[in-house]
This record gives C-alpha cells, sequence and structure tokens, in this order.
C-alpha cells in the first residue's frame, strides 16, 4: 500500500496550500514537516483519577504512542470519559454508567471523525468504556487495536471490591463489626487494575481479545506490569500494520468472531453484561445477533473457570498461569471456535494459538471438558410470561437451577436495599426490582448493592431477585436481569403484585408468573405509564433514544 494510500484521512487534513492554518495549530502541539507525511494513529486512553481501573492509563498511552512512532506513524492522544460503576453503585449516578457507553463511543467517533485519523488504539479499563470504545471503533472502521487497561492485584486475605459490598450486608445481619468492614474497606483495593475476578471488566477484555480485536494475552495482564506496557507498545506497532494490510473492524468483527466472543465468555463464567454489551458492539458493526444465539452456543459450550464471583479464584491468578490463550486453544482443539476468524495481528485466530504452551498440570483454575464446572452454559435465556421478548440469567447450578417463590414489589434499587438490610426480605421471596430498565431508569442501573446485601445476609440460596435492570459482573446468586419488556413500556414485570408466584426454571429457560391472561389484561387496563423522570440532559436524551436490552440498549439505530 503507498503512504498516501495509509494517509487518506489524515491527507484531507493537512495536505496542500489549503489547510496551512491546520498545519500550523498542529505544529504547536508537536508537529515537525516529516510528520505531515506519516499516518497519524489516535490514541484514545480513558485515564481518569475517578476510579482505580483507569488511573494508570495515561501512562499505557504514552507506550501506545511511543510504539506507533516508532513503527512510522504520528501518535495523537486524546482522551475520553469513564464513570465508576463500583463507587456508584446503589446511588442515582448508576443511571449514568451504561449511557456512558454511548458517550464514550460518540467521543471516539467524534475526534477521530473530526481530526481525520488514519488509525486508533483505544486503552479501556472498566465496565462499560471497552464496549463503548469498541462500538466506536466500529462505527468509524479504520484500522483500530483495542488495548485492556489489566486487571487489579488481589486486597489482603484475598479480598476485591465484591468483599466490600458483601461485607455490609454481613454487617446488617450482625456477622461482622464496623470495625471488620472498615478493615476489608482499606485493604480490599491496594492500586490501579479493573476489579479482579471474572466481572464485567475482565470478561469484556476476553471477549474483546477472543473477538480478534486486541493483540493476543491483552486481557490477561496485570494493571502494573511490564507485560501491560509492552502489550500497548505492540497494538501501536500493531495499528501501522493493519493499515499496511488494509485490515480494518469489519474485516475482523465477523458473525463468527462474536461467536468466538460468545464462547470465551461462557467457558469463563462471564458477566450478564457481556449479553447486552455483545449485542450492542454486534449492532454496530452490522452483525446479526440475538439473545437465542447465547442459548444455542450455550448448548455446547461448558463453563470450565473457576472463576470468581461464583468460583474462588482471581483474574491475576490466572495471569500466572497463561491467561485465557491455553483455554482458547483447548477450545479451538475441541471444535468450539473458529479458527480461520482474522484478528488485530495480521494473523487468523487458529495462526496466533498454534505455539500456545497447556496450562500446567497442577493448575486448578481451569477444569477440564471431563470435569466442567457446568456442563452448559450459565447464562440463559429465559421467556414466559413475564418476560416475553427475553430475560437475561446467570445460574452457575450452585444456587441451583429452580426457583418458585413469592413477589415482594419494589418500585427501585433503594426501595428494595433498605427492605433487605431491614430483615423485610425473607427466604421464599422473590425481590421484583422495577423501573430500572435502559427507558424507565433511565439507565439500567445494575443490582450489585441489592445481590451482595441478599448474600452478605445468607439469603443466597433463599431468595431469587428479578429485575428489568441489570446486574453487576461481581453479583451472584439466584438472579434474573434484562426483564423485556421493561415497565416503564407496560411490560409484564410491571403488572405483577405482591403474593403472586413466581417461577424460574433454568432447565427450560422459563420465567413465569402465576397469573391468569385474564387478570393481566384487568391489571393492564389499571396501570398507568409513569412520568418521565428527567425532562432535560443526557439521562432524558437517553430515555429517548435507547432502544431495549434484548438488542443492546443502543441510542444510533438507523431509520
Amino acid at each position: 500500500m503507498s503512504e498516501d494510500s495509509k494517509r487518506r484521512h489524515s491527507s484531507k487534513v493537512v495536505d496542500g496550500i489549503g489547510k496551512s492554518a491546520g498545519r500550523a495549530m498542529l505544529r504547536a502541539v508537536g508537529f515537525t514537516d516529516e510528520d505531515f507525511k506519516k499516518p497519524q494513529i489516535g490514541i484514545a486512553p480513558t485515564w481518569s483519577m475517578v476510579t482505580p481501573c483507569n488511573r494508570h492509563i495515561d501512562k499505557l498511552a504514552d507506550e501506545a504512542g511511543a510504539g506507533a512512532d516508532a513503527a512510522g506513524g504520528k501518535s495523537v492522544i486524546f482522551n475520553t470519559i469513564t464513570i465508576s460503576d463500583g463507587i456508584a453503585n446503589g446511588t442515582e449516578g448508576m443511571k449514568y454508567s451504561l449511557v456512558s457507553r454511548e458517550i464514550i463511543a460518540d467521543s471516539v467517533e467524534a475526534v477521530t471523525g473530526c481530526e481525520g485519523f488514519d488509525g486508533l488504539v483505544t486503552i479501556g479499563g472498566c465496565d462499560k468504556n471497552m464496549p463503548g470504545l469498541l462500538m466506536g471503533m466500529a462505527r468509524l472502521d479504520r484500522p483500530s487495536v483495542f488495548v485492556y487497561g489489566g486487571t487489579i492485584e488481589p486486597g489482603e486475605g484475598h479480598t476485591d471490591i465484591v468483599s466490600v459490598f458483601e461485607a455490609v450486608g454481613a454487617y446488617a445481619k450482625g456477622d461482622k463489626s464496623l470495625i471488620e468492614v472498615k478493615q476489608i474497606e482499606e485493604t480490599a483495593i491496594p492500586g490501579p487494575g479493573s476489579c479482579g475476578g471474572m466481572y464485567t471488566a475482565n470478561t469484556m477484555a476476553s471477549a474483546i481479545e477472543a473477538l480478534g480485536m486486541s493483540l493476543p494475552n491483552s486481557s490477561a495482564q496485570n494493571a502494573v506490569s511490564q507485560t501491560k506496557a509492552q502489550d500497548c507498545r505492540d497494538a501501536g506497532a500493531a495499528v501501522l500494520d493493519l493499515l499496511e494490510k488494509d485490515i480494518k473492524p469489519s474485516d475482523i468483527m465477523t458473525r463468527e468472531a462474536f461467536e468466538n466472543a460468545i464462547t470465551i465468555v461462557i467457558a469463563l463464567g462471564g458477566s450478564t453484561n457481556a449479553v447486552l454489551h455483545l449485542l450492542a458492539m454486534a449492532n454496530t458493526i452490522g452483525v446479526e445477533l440475538s439473545l437465542d444465539d447465547f442459548t444455542e452456543i450455550g448448548k455446547r459450550v461448558p463453563v470450565l473457570a473457576d472463576l470468581r464471583p461464583s468460583g474462588h479464584y482471581m483474574m491475576s491468578e490466572l495471569v500466572a498461569i497463561g491467561g485465557i490463550q491455553p483455554l482458547m486453544k483447548m477450545l479451538l482443539d475441541r471444535g468450539l471456535l473458529h479458527g480461520d476468524c482474522l484478528t488485530v495481528t495480521g494473523q487468523t485466530l487458529a495462526e496466533n494459538l498454534a505455539s500456545v504452551e497447556p496450562y500446567p498440570q497442577d493448575q486448578e483454575i481451569i477444569h477440564s471438558f471431563e470435569n466442567p464446572i457446568k456442563k452448559d452454559s450459565h447464562l440463559r435465556i429465559l421467556y414466559g410470561n413475564l418476560s416475553p421478548t427475553g430475560a437475561v440469567a446467570k445460574i452457575t447450578g450452585k444456587e441451583g437451577t429452580r426457583f418458585s417463590g413469592t413477589a415482594r414489589c419494589f418500585q427501585s434499587e433503594e426501595e428494595a436495599q433498605e427492605k433487605i438490610l431491614d430483615g423485610t426480605v425473607s427466604a421464599g421471596d422473590v425481590v421484583v426490582i422495577r423501573y430500572e430498565g435502559p427507558k424507565g431508569g433511565p439507565g439500567m442501573r445494575e443490582m450489585l448493592s441489592p445481590t451482595s446485601a441478599i448474600m452478605g445476609r445468607g439469603l443466597g440460596n433463599d431468595v431469587a431477585l428479578i429485575t428489568d435492570g441489570r446486574f453487576s459482573g461481581g453479583s451472584h446468586g439466584f438472579v434474573v436481569g434484562h426483564v423485556t419488556p421493561e415497565a416503564v413500556d407496560g411490560g409484564p414485570i410491571a403488572l405483577l403484585e405482591d403474593g403472586d408466584t413466581i417461577t424460574i426454571d433454568a432447565e427450560s429457560n422459563r420465567i413465569d408468573v402465576d397469573v391468569s391472561d385474564e387478570e393481566m389484561e384487568k391489571r393492564r387496563a389499571k396501570w398507568q405509564k409513569p412520568a418521565p423522570k428527567y425532562r432535560r440532559g443526557a439521562l432524558a436524551k437517553y430515555a429517548k433514544t435507547v432502544n431495549s436490552a434484548s438488542e443492546g440498549a443502543v441510542t444510533d439505530m438507523p431509520e
């Protein structure tokens, strides 16, 4: 490929007498005459002091820029936002979490489209910024590489952020003192990096690697490490190679690649948020993907990883034995991955995995196919008269596969949390938290505080929770989220009453309420759509434009 064709976007910004003013401005930020002849590589980090997940990413951006420069490009670093789920959980502020995914995609598109970058490196380290970055890259469809900011180290006593949430529930039950909770609070987060279990951050990093959009091992490196710094330098250089070969996200993010991503999420026992984000990413790149694809792939893919929140180990411990590459090799050899999918290395997935060594024989984190954690997927797509267009459950089997109980209905997360902590919620209840969907919340808050409170109070095996909101990757127990249609659209979840019998069956993939169609229609006739909670600003715009969680909760659907 000629140098001019590699610069098909930046040349429009800097070439010719008419662009003299633009060049003058770029000289002020460090460009030289030679730099104007090079492909421009945008480096989009999500650096912020807002959260430990992203606290170190400014340094990683510098490494990626150095890699791009050394390979013959001209790097230009620009930042985008991030928010912290761990800090905002349980508050009104959490409504901005999923909204931030769309803002991040918009900002990457806006800056890159305006400035004429020829390629991109994006660096994410928290739940929503990773799919947001991928969605921005997909919209632009220019040679791009994603870099994961890396996982955090475990806290004292093998603790992490979920340990803190569950300690609050244990305090409410009387099992922990204030001093014990404070000790966990002070030591659970020892430094930079994303939450340490197979929560949403590590789930999405793994999915993106399996998708082919990050370099091998990018998902399984500690945040503060030489391997992560090298990963960033390599990513910067890789974009120049992709430019040379004219390989774009649309060449990599194919239907088969998304099937690979779903497969690795299941094998790792990953977060339910992966369903939402993979649907959104596929929607953005123009690949047909539906809730039912998770069911079909889940029939043949077992859960193999004993990772938190339902398991024992943390991501840093998986890093120590080789990360996800040996697991991907196991799945490929078993015929469960599409090996011919192209990746950002310029090679196929099978070529990337050809020389990967197996896990050490004495490791206990990744089980064999003969001794799986669960023989099929933990991600269950449920349908029934309570969710005609689908809901998403995370059922590992440890909590059983069937729950039948009586509804205890709440109109918000805060209302439910109060009644869980004060002992109102008791064994046999199905906690219903509604009006927390993408439109109704708005923003589809994560229910980490209520699920952690349930676990902390020792009710994990005795109480189920359903919601039109969603869950943190750290949530566990008998939980069902993404119930659609959501309450604000008049979905059946809006019509439930205290005392209704709800049955969740993860074998038959059903979620039903024992109320006749006639009775539900009577209730529907009395139901009134609530007024919007916000009339101006980002949340109001989001509520007006977002589609159903069953379609990824995206805001830029074509007419």
